[in-house]
């Protein structure tokens, strides 16, 4: 029998939604191992076309590319914010802090293996992106498995997809996804950052729904 959900359950679960933060504050505290291939066999549970399970994740672990990642981000954000016409918005965008590649105690590049024999093609013939969107899958999977354990995740974007795949040396097939920051969050907040900050609001749901 397949297990029941009950209201407590589902309550818990919308807040769960709701508390799953983008964090860039993050706690120097280190992660066990145990806690990172929990949360990784977590990500592996993700819906994926064909089941091919087309994510590959790369664990950064040396100081040394981190580094890199961290400097490359900080040139990228500069650059992104110098573009910016407004010169209120230009000093909001220099204010924000885009990344914890510094400070999160785990670091994790998401690729996409394009060339993944698992699945046999089923369901990418005529739509291969759905293999990317698989990965993304997956990434908030392990989102939300962090966040149930109080831990916070960054995906950051601030970033050039050939500059990390070639720094970090992934076969060719592999198609970056994103770059994560891992740990305990400074400041848990329900709110997005963003948000607090007057970047962005969170839009009702139905502004983005439609019918035809």
């Amino acid at each position: 029998m397949p297990p029941r959900f009950g209201s407590e359950f589902r309550e818990q679960l919308g807040e769960l939604l709701a508390w799953r933060r983008d964090i860039r504050h993050f706690r120097r505290d280190p992660l066990g191992e145990s806690v990172v291939a929990e949360l990784l066999a977590a990500a592996q549970l993700a819906p994926s076309v064909g089941n091919s399970q087309p994510w590959r994740f790369v664990r950064v672990r040396s100081a040394d590319l981190r580094e890199t990642l961290a400097e490359h981000a900080d040139t990228e954000k500069a650059a992104a914010g110098s573009g910016l016409a407004d010169p209120a918005r230009r000093a909001a965008y220099a204010s924000l802090k885009l990344h914890g590649l510094r400070e999160a105690p785990e670091i994790i590049a998401v690729f996409c293996d394009e060339g993944a024999a698992e699945g046999g093609g089923l369901g990418a013939a005529t739509m291969p992106e759905t293999r990317a969107y698989s990965v993304v899958l997956a990434v908030h999977t392990l989102w939300l498995a962090a966040r149930a354990k109080g831990l916070g995740l960054g995906w950051i974007s601030i970033i050039e997809p050939d500059f990390v795949t070639a720094l970090l040396g992934v076969p060719p097939r592999w198609r970056f996804i994103a770059l994560l920051c891992l740990g305990h969050p400074e400041e848990p907040d329900m709110v997005p950052e963003l948000q607090r900050r007057g970047w962005q609001a969170r839009l009702d749901w139905r502004t983005n729904v439609s019918e035809r």
